[in-house]
């Protein structure tokens, strides 16, 4: 099964919003209830109040975003519906899905949903809102009909007639039209769909136009027709899952209101086990799939069917003698050695300032198939040095750094996605020690099982992007329901790891976390890490993958992070200041030992790693692959080196190495002449 091709193009119309092509063409629609309710008219500013229209789209290719731009533009001409609010919402990157469809708050009661839907064979974020519907249905728990309220929902799916079975053909728009009414909202219109090997401009043209003449319809206003549908019945032969696979359901062996025989138990778990076992995983990146062609165009070189790796900027950079990154200068990593991969291009959270723009998969569990380590770490390999070669032809490039570079001396597992979700972390590890190749590890204190067995690692990150609980929803917009939670028990286990070298990071954005100093300063408390890095956050160009958190305009999308988000290094360095004063007067015993203020990021450290005055947050590798040898226990201590003069906080070079030579463009000076400041 291949993956729908993206939906035709739309052109702009008056420069507002996408206008759609015109063709005769028969209308497609399934399901059999129209409602329409009476909506009354709130004054709520903030959130979509009971007289709003909300579109939610999910995309990977944008095309369905043009689908509901068109969407929100016809309707809001539409005489009977131009006076409602109309709120054009991406499910890829909504903030917090239970306060809209597993317990909507009363402001959204009679608000009116409207959803367009791409299909995909291969993974996407739709997938993990299909499985909050989903897990949402099946939670006993949770009110077993939360959308009742609403005045309504309708759907409408994008997908490839030629390319699916007949019964796949926008099969994500009908699960994500199931879960709705088994949640108790109220269908308004029938189902649509849409064929981009066919009408599907004009099929979605048609189906808005019985859409807004229903919901405008005095007719229907004041009553519901209900009008039962096959899925709306106790009993079904087969549930189709989210994947496409079929799933044994109770009703294959008994009616759900009979009393199950104890001996028939053991022949539902069987065949239960069978069905199981017999269900082929996808792949987390399938091959020409929009995952796949999202992440290649941005750079990534998928290995396997999950893993990826990109060559950093400070790669080139050192190639061509003009600087490393952070990393050399307070732990010695030279960046032109270093490879930067993940096993796991899947994530569980959905951070504002990501750089991967929306376009990996995402998820709380691992549900897809598994690559074997040593493959991974093969193609990871592979694919750094091809792109290493292709440097050869670059102005500047050392030829005794670019043959260096050949030998991968580190890996910093913090590429995109969660590395430590991968099943096989700990061989993938070994096998980069085996090799001799030291290995950084960033986790989003999300996988608390997983850290805890996490073993050595050369040194362990931790994501730290907020300081309270709703400041970490807004900034990272994690999957779990208990994600406070599961933060907080990563942080003990931190706290328990004392055989590691560990590290705070902390990721400063403007307007969202760049002034929760002493809430910083407590969760160090508690966790008591080795080191704490601070950094600017690094702009990647707006997208709804950065969509900022500032409020909606009326039928508009929300704000997007932007280079005003981005504070200046001396911003930075007072939040350090801020935050290291903080520590003392907890009674820590830390201070600021390092800067690379090219990099935008300071380095904060236990006062152990100062001997005698001089600092040492350096690491000895050699020494850290002799003592894995061993094969005794060692800490953090046991494999130190001295840290360089230029690289100590406060020195001339301000973390650049003086051996190589610094380059800035002229417009970045020009800037920092006037300004006197630089990011």
């Amino acid at each position: 099964m291949s993956a729908s091709p993206a939906p035709t193009e739309l052109s702009s119309t008056n420069g507002s919003a996408a206008a759609l092509t015109t063709s005769t063409t028969s209308r497609k629609t399934r399901g059999a209830k129209v409602f329409t309710r009476r909506s009354k008219i709130a004054n709520t500013q903030s959130l979509p109040t009971e007289s709003d229209i909300c579109i939610f789209y999910s995309t990977l290719t944008g095309t369905s975003e043009k689908y509901a731009l068109h969407l929100r533009s016809t309707l809001s001409q539409h005489s009977d519906l131009s006076m409602r609010r109309i709120h054009v919402q991406n499910l890829d990157y909504l903030d917090d899905l239970d306060s809209y469809f597993v317990a909507p708050a009363q402001s959204l009661y009679n608000a009116l949903y409207l959803f367009v839907i791409p299909s995909y064979a291969s993974e996407s974020p739709l997938d993990f809102f299909i499985e909050t519907l989903k897990d949402t249905y099946n939670d006993f728990r949770i009110d077993s009909r939360p959308l009742r309220n609403l005045g309504g929902y309708a759907v409408f799916g994008i997908g490839d007639r030629e390319g699916w079975d007949e019964d796949m053909y926008c099969y994500q728009a009908m699960l994500v039209d199931k879960y709705l009414r088994k949640l108790g909202a109220p269908r308004a219109f029938p189902v649509g769909t849409g064929n981009v090997k066919g009408n599907a401009n004009d099929e979605f043209e048609e189906w808005i136009s019985h859409l807004s003449d229903n919901l405008a319809d005095p007719a229907n206003v004041s009553e519901m027709v209900d009008i039962s549908d096959s899925d709306d019945e106790e009993v079904e032969e087969v549930d189709k899952d989210a994947d496409g696979a079929d799933s044994l359901n109770l009703s294959n062996t008994t009616s759900a209101k009979d009393v199950i025989d104890v001996e028939d138990m053991g022949v539902i778990i069987e065949n239960s086990r069978i069905s199981n076992e017999s269900t082929i995983k996808k792949a987390m990146v399938g091959r020409d799939t929009p995952t796949y062609n999202a992440l290649t165009k941005q750079g990534y070189t998928i290995v396997g069917s999950h893993s990826g790796v990109k060559i950093c900027r400070w790669t080139k950079s050192a190639l061509r003698g003009r600087g490393s990154c952070y990393k050399f200068a307070f732990y010695g990593i030279k960046s032109h050695l270093c490879m930067e991969t993940t096993p796991s291009l899947s994530c569980s959270n959905k951070c504002v300032f990501c750089w991967r723009h929306g376009s990996n998969p995402v998820g709380t569990t691992w549900r897809w198939q598994v690559d074997p380590p040593d493959v991974i770490l093969e193609g990871a390999l592979e694919a750094h040095y091809a792109k290493i070669k292709q440097m050869r032809g670059v102005p500047g490039v050392q030829a005794a750094r670019f043959a260096e570079a050949f030998t991968v001396r580190h890996c910093a597992l913090s590429l995109v996605g969660e590395p430590i979700f991968y099943p096989h972390i700990n061989e993938f590890v070994r096998m980069l020690h085996e090799r001799g190749i030291s290995s950084f590890l960033v986790c989003n204190a999300q996988h608390p099982e997983q850290l805890k067995t996490l073993e050595q690692v050369t040194q362990l990150y931790v994501s730290i992007d907020a300081s309270d609980k709703e400041s970490l929803r807004r900034i990272d917009r994690p999957l779990h329901r208990d994600f406070w939670e599961r933060f907080n028990r990563c942080l003990d286990i931190i706290r328990n790891k004392t055989s590691q070298r560990t590290v705070f990071r902390l990721t400063l954005v403007k307007g969202f976390n760049a002034s929760e100093v002493l809430g910083y300063a407590k969760l160090v408390a508690q966790a008591l890490p080795c080191f704490i890095e601070i950094k600017g956050v690094t702009y990647c160009g707006t997208s709804a993958a950065t969509s900022g958190q500032k409020g909606t305009t009326n039928g508009g999308s929300k704000g997007s992070l932007t280079m005003a988000n981005v504070p200046f290094y001396e911003e930075v360095r007072d939040f350090v200041l801020q935050l290291n004063a903080s520590l003392k007067d907890l009674g820590l015993d830390y201070d600021i030992a390092a800067e690379h203020a090219h990099s935008c990021c300071i380095l904060i450290a236990q006062n152990r790693f100062k001997i005698e005055g001089e600092w040492y947050t350096h690491i000895d590798y050699a020494r850290f692959f002799e003592l894995l040898r061993e094969g005794g226990e060692f800490g953090p201590m046991d494999y130190i080196a001295k840290s360089p003069s230029w690289a100590l906080f406060g020195a001339e070079q301000a973390g650049f190495n003086p051996e190589d030579e610094r380059v800035v463009s002229k417009k970045s000076k020009a800037y920092k002449i006037e300004s006197g400041r630089y990011r």
